[in-house]
């Protein structure tokens, strides 16, 4: 049997997509934060439409959609995600799940097929009140400890307040059986422009990058801004700028190839324009594959840190507030799409890691997995103007059901 009889219906999934698009529309993008009333809606949709790919609906204890199936023969579990970031794209998430519902529908029904699709929406990936939560627990990586110190990042509603007010409250949390699933497969938009600038129309990811964050205090001394001369200052604001400066000074000869760094938050205490900052905080990132990289960044970091403690009026601490360890997608995973690439997308895709941090990578650590992209225009995401081309979106979805068949009938 070959893949040609596997028809996927793009117009079906082009209409999924807007449609989940329109709850929480915000400009040209969406905002749907976790446990928003967006967010549950969608998930309500989502769960609507899984019998429909033979697959039994539920939502767990902490957010999670899992679609699965009473078919026998080997599972392939495939999903994303369907919360947004704050104001943000429509396409980050909902394309994955959407693929995996399509792939589901196509999939299942087929008599030839000894085996399923399954199909998941992770809680929580875009981060509002930690990382990774719904994929963490359904690996087991997550404590009842870890949900009762989660807060919401913007509000600090806590987690247990938000799932006792969407409902969610006393519910289990699925947690997966081990050796149920052949693997994980997600696709996502690129987030970048390596596949829109080359004219290539999938992404075969090799590896999902690991990110380490910190938080970083400079403590000076609070004055008057107006009557304390320059000589005698202790500006922790100063010494922060210094700071960010020296770090994309020194950072590029320590690096690999492919190291991304970023100060995503300042904040200065009190914050008054007649005020010398007392205080200072940024929040930090190191994202790279390769584990003994951000090491060799670490140190320097904290010995940058010592440092400017020793020769500056200023003490500076680095706290690490979150690792994430880098995965490696599955080789037989990276063939399949591959191959689907080449029948259904005329071989228009390239081998590539990933930075940015997706659920793929918590679902690598007890069971093969692997991961595409499809082009992002102008390499936009976590914006509302994120957008990626009508028929960019149906091949990949194409390329998509064609990895996962592929992946059941080896």
């Amino acid at each position: 049997m070959s893949d040609t009889h596997l028809h996927v219906d793009g117009a079906r999934v082009l209409a999924d997509l807007h449609a989940l698009r329109s709850i929480g529309a915000y400009k040209t993008g969406v905002h749907k934060p976790t446990f928003s009333d967006a967010h549950m809606r969608s998930l309500e949709w989502l769960a609507q439409r899984l019998p429909e790919a033979g697959l039994m609906a539920a939502i767990d204890g902490i957010g999670n959609v899992i679609g699965t199936s009473m078919k026998s023969g080997p599972k392939l579990l495939a999903g994303s995600h369907l919360e947004s970031q704050n104001f943000a794209g429509w396409l980050d998430g909902p394309l994955g799940v959407v693929y995996a519902l399509e792939a589901a529908r196509v999939i299942n029904p087929d008599p030839n097929v000894n085996g399923s699709v399954e199909v998941a929406a992770w809680c929580d990936e875009e981060g509002h009140f930690g990382h990774f939560l719904g994929s963490r627990s359904y690996v087991g990586d997550l404590a009842e400890t870890d949900i009762d110190a989660a807060k919401d990042r913007n509000s600090g509603r806590t987690m247990r307040e938000a799932l006792r007010e969407v409902g969610l409250e006393g519910r289990p949390r699925a947690i997966a059986e081990r050796g149920r699933h052949i693997g994980y497969i997600e696709a996502h938009i690129e987030q970048g422009e390596t596949l829109e600038s080359a004219g290539l129309s999938v992404g075969i990811v090799t590896s999902i990058v690991g990110i380490w964050q910190y938080r970083i205090t400079f403590s000076g001394e609070q004055n008057h801004a107006g009557t304390t001369r320059m000589a005698v200052r202790k500006d922790a604001g100063l010494a922060l700028a210094r700071f960010c400066v020296a770090i994309d000074d020194r950072f590029p000869r320590a690096c690999g190839p492919r190291t991304v760094w970023t100060t995503g938050r300042i904040t200065l205490d009190p914050g008054a324009p007649s005020i010398i900052p007392g205080r200072a905080e940024m929040l930090f990132q190191i994202r790279d594959d390769d584990t003994g990289v951000i090491e060799r960044l670490e140190n320097l970091l904290r010995s940058m840190a010592a440092e400017v403690s020793a020769q500056s009026r200023c003490s500076v601490t680095v706290e690490l507030l979150r690792t994430g360890a880098p995965a490696v997608m599955d080789t037989t995973f990276q063939h399949a799409i591959e191959a689907a690439s080449c029948a259904r997308a005329g071989g228009r895709s390239i081998r590539m890691p990933s930075g940015a941090g997706h659920d793929a990578q918590v679902l690598a650590t007890i069971m093969p997995a692997g991961m595409m992209f499809v082009p992002s225009i102008g390499g936009v995401s976590h914006h509302w103007t994120e957008n990626t081309g009508d028929a960019d979106i149906v091949t990949g979805a194409e390329v998509f059901v064609d990895a996962c068949w592929r992946l059941l009938v080896p």
